[in-house]
């Protein structure tokens, strides 16, 4: 269960590149990470759902990462 918990996890973890890879820059993604991790590591890529999922944190993200949100909007 534990193993399997972390390999969920770590997949979660690595998705984030690819995920938000679509059309920004490493520099965004470095600004949105800790806010993935926060709110959205369960979220799988593909579709905006990473996107969609940080907007509906809007109010908690950084100021860097709702720059980004408001220019994939």
């Amino acid at each position: 269960m534990i193993r399997t918990t972390l390999l969920a996890a770590a997949l979660a973890l690595t998705a984030l590149g690819p995920a938000l890879a679509q059309d920004i820059t490493a520099s965004e993604r470095a600004a949105c990470k800790a806010n993935y991790e926060a709110f959205c590591r369960g979220t799988f890529p593909g579709g905006g759902r990473i996107i969609k999922c940080l907007a509906s944190h809007y109010a908690k993200l950084t100021p860097a990462c709702k720059k980004i949100v408001d220019s994939k909007k």
